[in-house]
């Protein structure tokens, strides 16, 4: 494959791209439907309007990437770096994030709901607004997140690192306080409202 520097309304289904070295590509209105990106080189790459289904990109390497207004619904993340990298209102719905490596990584809108985010590291993230409705969360290094708005209705937070988490005005829906530990976790008045009714505390306005 010969050295390329941007893709635009390219098109692929089924292809592979194992191993390749795509560093630095700029794509534009590109769709890839059930393509395998295994353990391809892509630091740097620009992506905007694109789209990944079912793409697996396990093992990748995707270091000082930005991706704006991606879809990556179903793709396979296991293993992946994306240090450093960017994601402004992409969707990740159904994403599997298994031990990937998201340092660093910056957040900015989109829906990661139903992804399965167990046991990563995503301590001190800003993932404020992020939409995680039914993502599984547990075992999650969430601590120092700030989660501020988030969507986080019946998500799976069990065993979750919370310790300093910002959880003021999220969405928790079918989540039972009473399951986490929350200590030095910022709640909003609702929510701590909500917590002591779950232990069987009154909340009165004086």
């Amino acid at each position: 494959m010969g050295r390329l520097t941007g893709w635009r309304d390219r098109e692929e289904d089924g292809e592979a791209f194992d191993g390749a070295e795509l560093d630095g590509i700029e794509m534009q209105r590109c769709r890839f439907t059930g393509c395998s990106f295994k353990r391809t080189s892509m630091d740097g790459v620009v992506a905007e309007g694109c789209t990944f289904a079912g793409c697996d990109f396990s093992g990748a390497r995707m270091t000082d990437t930005r991706f704006t207004d991606c879809d990556f619904a179903n793709s396979n993340f296991q293993t992946a770096r994306l240090f450093a990298a960017e994601l402004h209102d992409c969707r990740l719905l159904g994403a599997d994030l298994t031990r990937a490596d998201l340092t660093g990584l910056t957040v900015e809108g989109g829906d990661w709901s139903y992804a399965n985010l167990r046991g990563v590291g995503l301590s001190g993230l800003d993932l404020r607004r992020l939409r995680l409705v039914e993502t599984d969360l547990s075992e999650a290094d969430l601590s120092g997140a700030d989660l501020r708005q988030a969507q986080l209705d019946r998500a799976l937070l069990r065993a979750a690192k919370l310790r300093g988490a910002d959880l003021r005005g999220a969405s928790l829906d079918g989540i039972d306080l009473r399951e986490l530990d929350l200590r030095g976790v910022k709640l909003d008045f609702v929510q701590a409202a909500l917590l002591a009714q779950c232990h069987g505390a009154t909340v009165e306005a004086e």
